[in-house]
């Protein structure tokens, strides 16, 4: 072979090896694919079935948390005399559904008293009426409410005597998934941001 065809041919096996360098170089330092997105709010992992319950709802008709399968449920625990944590969290709820926009059709907020003395079904859906007209009230006999608040690891303790009594309670927000799995918990004090953020991810999954 001539000097002339032997340099070419050395050119050539130069490029091969050169590009098939910039390929491998190119295929290390290509970005990994972007992790799926997380939920901001505590997550259970894994996530678990949520404990079912049939309560009774403020408009008179039964409140079975399964009946609402197919769309993320945002379950919390309260009183209507309530001072500020009550309408702090009922408000942010309205506000995250607001958020979501034709998604809120598949969000369902349930409000569980932890005053049944004073929650009457009348009272209760007054007052969430004046947050949401979607959102339920659920109530029930001591005992049954005492269940659901055990199942879910919720305390409610009443502070004071008289009828101006409080009650101190877990303010936790539960997510709970259109599979009717417990997904996640949101700490009191979040923003609207926030739960229409998980909630958007949960009725994507």
């Amino acid at each position: 072979m001539s000097p002339r065809r032997l340099l070419l041919a050395a050119l050539a096996l130069v490029g091969l090896v050169g590009g098939a360098l910039f390929l491998t170089q190119g295929a290390v330092r290509a970005p990994a694919d972007p992790a799926p997105q997380a939920l901001r709010a505590g997550a259970y992992d894994p996530p678990r079935p949520a404990p079912d319950f049939t309560l009774r709802g403020a408009d008179g008709s039964d409140v079975r948390l399964s009946d609402h399968r197919g769309k993320a449920v945002l379950l919390t625990f309260g009183f209507t005399n309530c001072a500020a944590v009550c309408p702090t969290t009922l408000g942010t709820l309205a506000r995250a559904r607001a958020e979501l926009g034709p998604a809120a059709e598949r969000v369902q907020v349930i409000f569980v008293t932890v005053d049944p003395e004073r929650d009457t079904a009348p009272q209760m859906k007054r007052y969430l009426a004046a947050f949401d007209t979607t959102f339920l009230g659920a109530t029930g006999t001591p005992e049954a409410l005492a269940a659901v608040r055990e199942s879910y690891g919720v305390t409610a303790e009443r502070q004071g005597d008289g009828p101006d009594y409080a009650m101190a309670h877990t303010s936790s927000i539960f997510l709970i998934d259109p599979a009717g799995r417990l997904r996640a918990m949101m700490p009191f004090g979040r923003e609207a941001d926030d739960f229409a953020h998980d909630v958007a991810l949960l009725l994507e999954r």
